[in-house]
């Protein structure tokens, strides 16, 4: 009698297979795709709730495509992933069943859903490398799944994980960085962690200037601190100067290594990231309502000489003020391909000479303030890396009286 209902099982899941082929391979789109192929799976597992997950590599985590049978359950439901999760979905054999002694084992407890949901969980591979995941709750007259069943989930995941990778394959390079975006603004207490990831994914292609994004989020929440903001729009600076170059992510390569300055068509390339960048936050909804603005008008300057829509001062926003000032400080005081690092003093006297034609006064005074804290020593903790360069107070004192006097006066300087 088992012998003859396991047959049945295995007719029934190669049935599967050949049902699934036609859908896994059909021209739509992968949201229908992904329920097609979850009802499948939980068909041959004998499942009434299922989440077919797919795998974010960076910052590691879980977000589901399609799920099924659960009463309340968010969408998309956001399971983070530790190094040791990974590991440990990338090298079990097949789907395992979850018990509490093993969620912690192969899920985390931060994202928006509980794993206890989850009565079983099955991985999804290709090559050996994980793509992503699909979690069984409860089953049918509440019974345990069995091992027929489970061999049977594994043989139908093979072909599910294909698919979840061709589809991983066919989104643009942007589509992917937004998806990520939508996923970490959807986990609460999440941010710092992942957006510090964001930032240093964002300068991998600029071998130059690895950390700049950091550095830019650093500095652009210094000096909102030193102009009496407060905390939360601090913390806003901070994560808009992680993200501010995003857009950089679609810049062909060969650009950042140049040893020479761009040429006008390379320099057009360069720019937009701008807006490519805006593309990408635009629809995301982070905390903080400036995050487009900054990414998109970080090179405006109050002149109207900046890109790429050419604002003046005005129709600028302070926090986008305060960005492009942090970027520029950090490009001119960090080596480039084409030019060495820029000495402190010199970065800063060329940054007063051009204020307030370039940036805002009362930024780059802010500015002044921190550096000046951490020439007398008085910052709990360091404004300015060591390799920047020093700069005494005195001289600083002098730089912001200089800076005093052009504003007080009202003289226009040109550059």
């Amino acid at each position: 009698m088992a012998a003859k209902e396991n047959f049945r099982r295995l007719l029934r899941t190669v049935e599967t297979l050949s049902d699934l082929g036609p859908e896994i391979t059909a021209e739509r789109e992968f949201a229908q795709t992904a329920q097609t192929m979850l009802s499948a799976l939980m068909h041959a597992a004998g499942a009434r709730e299922a989440v077919l997950f797919v795998l974010i590599e960076k910052p590691a985590m879980l977000s589901s495509v399609a799920a099924q049978g659960f009463a309340l359950i968010p969408e998309p439901s956001v399971i983070p992933l530790l190094p040791r999760h990974v590991h440990a979905l990338s090298s079990t054999q097949g789907a395992v069943l979850l018990a509490k002694s093993s969620y912690d084992t192969f899920l985390s407890a931060n994202g928006n859903v509980a794993p206890e949901l989850f009565r079983c969980v099955a991985p999804l591979r290709v090559s050996g490398k994980l793509v992503g995941a699909v979690a069984l709750g409860r089953r049918d007259g509440e019974s345990v799944y069995d091992e027929e069943e489970l061999q049977s989930l594994d043989l139908l995941c093979h072909y599910v994980a294909l698919a979840v990778q061709n589809h991983a394959l066919t989104q643009t390079l942007a589509q992917r960085v937004a998806e990520n975006l939508r996923l970490m603004a959807s986990l609460h207490g999440f941010y710092d962690n992942a957006l510090e990831a964001f930032a240093a994914a964002i300068d991998v292609k600029h071998v130059n200037i690895h950390g700049h994004s950091l550095r830019v989020g650093r500095y652009a929440a210094a000096i909102g601190d030193a102009m009496g903001m407060e905390s939360n729009e601090v913390a806003a600076l901070r994560s808009a100067g992680y993200l501010h170059d995003i857009g950089k992510v679609a810049v062909d390569k060969r650009l950042f290594g140049k040893p020479s300055m761009l040429d006008p068509e390379e320099f057009r390339e360069m720019a937009d990231h701008t807006t490519v960048g805006h593309q990408i936050v635009t629809g995301v909804q982070f905390p903080w309502p400036r995050v487009p603005e900054i990414v998109r008008w970080h090179h405006e300057r109050a002149d109207g000489s900046g890109y790429p829509d050419g604002l003046l001062n005005e129709d600028v926003p302070m926090q986008v003020r305060i960005i492009g000032l942090a970027d520029t400080f950090d490009a001119m005081t960090s080596p480039r391909p084409y030019r060495d690092q820029i000495s402190l003093g010199s970065t800063l006297t060329e940054i007063v000479r051009i204020t307030p034609q370039k940036f805002d006064p009362a930024a780059v005074q802010a500015l002044l303030v921190q550096l000046r804290r951490d020439a007398v020593g008085s910052n709990r903790a360091a404004f300015l890396e060591s390799s920047a360069g020093y700069l005494a107070a005195p001289d600083i004192d002098h730089l912001a009286a200089t800076l005093q006097h052009k504003v007080s006066n009202g003289r226009s300087y040109l550059t």
